[in-house]
């Protein structure tokens, strides 16, 4: 079938495909949106967009401030992706296995892509990535893993954003401006809804799905106002909705970190500094958190190590996400929830700790969480992934950080929701650093994208099992486009999940034994 190359026009206040008369079959594609027209590329018989601004930049007058809508006037080039936010380097120990992005730091960063196999009115299904990093680090659509070539061959507009990340994105002073990374979720997704008609795509079929950072901020979204109505399913890859901070904890860091630059603890004070001192105020808090972890400064985040999680400001985020979910919010989304069967050992196995933690160490974090060391330790040791000291810690991390969250969120959706939820776990474990890395966290994004590229082998070994990506791509591409991904919903009975693999299947409650060990405590 011949592609046409669409402008859009409006006729009776709606977006809808006008050919441009004259356009020659190569010409650039040229797409009006509430900033401004665009010019993109094609690539492959797809329409691709980069750096398409969704806020003006967070700089200036408006540092630290909420994002506000971005025009222009011409043509805007959209050829090129945007600069990511400014933020600290990666942690060394996993700085090695993320490859490199095709973009820098820059103050023009709230941009986001869009890859997509038709423009104007296809009414194709659409997919929002937002990508993690801790809240701290975040990297853009410009990184292999995250090319959308893939979705968009499959018949998916698929759209990657950038946030603002570490205290310019989550700084809190209780002084009404909170959570901006969040907002500046909400604004893309805002964008999104407004614009992606012109795209080719389904403003009312719209799926927000992410990772890590990305996907505990999916987890918070679902629960807040602010985001009703933006989007109608949710993949949280690798997340959940408890990671957040109280209040006074936010106040406590933000003042902590005024306190490193020297300034007064207002938002004022702080945006005038320069990005890169404010990054190395948080360098700085982020060693004292390893060396001095008082639970008194720390509160919560010394168990999640998240200096820059969302804050429950009591307005962007209400409450308590999970509490929120259980009690109906996101009810109308369809959700499919998972996790990696070994997601600590993306942080222990490269730089050798994992061979390096001692039975006090794992004795007193397994307390920390509320545990009893002894018969917790038994419990793990009994499993398959027992074993070293250092492998039960791993995988007690695993459960407490991702695989028990990931399992709530599911429990409370399906409880309260009138939509479907999904289950799924991925457990295909790589052969790099000679078997070791495992199921860790992170892996199973390049097999979502089925993006199974060179830039992917230092985290998948050199061969990783093309039908796995095959398979697990077409889920995420089904369910976009259904809500089903192919398999039976989980309930608090069964809790039917499928176990990706290189032979994938569908198991019945395959974190029983969890469950009787954190039930009342995570």
């Amino acid at each position: 079938m011949q592609r046409r190359r669409f402008l859009t026009g409006a006729i009776g206040g709606m977006s809808m495909p006008a050919l441009l008369p004259g356009m020659a079959l190569g010409a650039a594609p040229e797409v009006q949106t509430s900033g401004g027209r665009l010019r993109g590329l094609e690539q492959g018989g797809l329409y691709v967009f980069r750096g398409v601004p969704f806020a003006e930049a967070p700089f200036g007058a408006l540092h630290m401030q909420p994002p506000q809508p971005r025009s222009w006037d011409g043509v805007l080039d959209a050829t090129a992706f945007g600069p990511k936010p400014p933020q600290a380097e990666y942690p060394p120990q996993v700085a090695p296995l993320i490859p490199p992005e095709l973009s820098s730091a820059g103050e023009d960063c709230l941009t986001l892509n869009i890859w997509t196999p038709e423009l104007g009115a296809a009414r194709l299904p659409v997919m929002v990535w937002i990508a993690g990093g801790m809240f701290e680090y975040h990297a853009t659509g410009a990184s292999p893993w995250y090319d959308g070539t893939r979705f968009a061959k499959d018949g998916v507009v698929l759209v990657s954003i950038n946030y603002r990340v570490g205290a310019e994105g989550f700084l809190y002073l209780g002084d009404g401006t909170a959570n901006l990374g969040l907002l500046d979720q909400l604004a893309a997704l805002e964008w999104v809804k407004q614009n992606i008609a012109a795209f080719g795509g389904d403003p009312d079929k719209v799926t927000v799905f992410g990772e890590s950072a990305g996907a505990l901020s999916i987890g918070t979204l679902l629960s807040m106002p602010k985001a009703e109505g933006l989007f109608a399913r949710a993949i949280v890859e690798s997340g959940g909705a408890q990671h957040v901070s109280s209040a006074a904890t936010g106040l406590r860091i933000g003042q902590l970190l005024a306190g490193k630059l020297g300034v007064p603890a207002t938002h004022e004070a702080i945006a005038a500094q320069p990005p890169q001192a404010i990054i190395a105020a948080q360098n700085e808090l982020r060693i004292e958190l390893a060396t001095k972890p008082d639970p008194a400064v720390w509160g919560e985040i010394m168990l999640t190590n998240l200096p820059w999680q969302p804050v429950v400001d009591g307005d962007v985020v209400p409450a308590l996400p999970i509490e929120r979910i259980r009690s109906g919010a996101g009810a109308e989304v369809d959700l499919m929830v998972g996790s990696n069967t070994e997601e600590w050992r993306l942080f222990l196995v490269p730089g050798g700790v994992i061979d390096t933690i001692q039975p006090q160490m794992l004795a007193a974090t397994i307390g920390a969480f509320g545990l009893p060391a002894d018969q917790t330790i038994e419990a793990y040791r009994a499993q398959p992934a027992g074993g070293s000291v250092g492998d039960i810690f791993a995988a007690v991390m695993t459960d407490w950080y991702w695989r028990v969250p990931a399992l709530r969120l599911a429990d409370a959706h399906a409880a309260a929701a009138a939509a479907h939820t999904f289950m799924y776990e991925f457990g295909w474990r790589s052969p790099a650093f000679a078997g070791r890395l495992g199921a860790c966290h992170a892996i199973e994004i390049p097999f979502a994208f089925d993006t199974l590229t060179e830039a992917a082998s230092p985290l998948l070994g050199a061969s990783p099992p093309q039908p796995l990506a095959d398979r697990m791509h077409a889920a995420w591409v089904a369910f976009a486009r259904s809500g089903n991904p192919g398999w039976p919903g989980y309930d608090e009975q069964r809790q039917a999940t499928m176990r990706f693999n290189e032979q994938s299947d569908v198991v019945d409650a395959p974190m029983a034994w969890q469950r009787t060990i954190w039930d009342g405590v995570r």
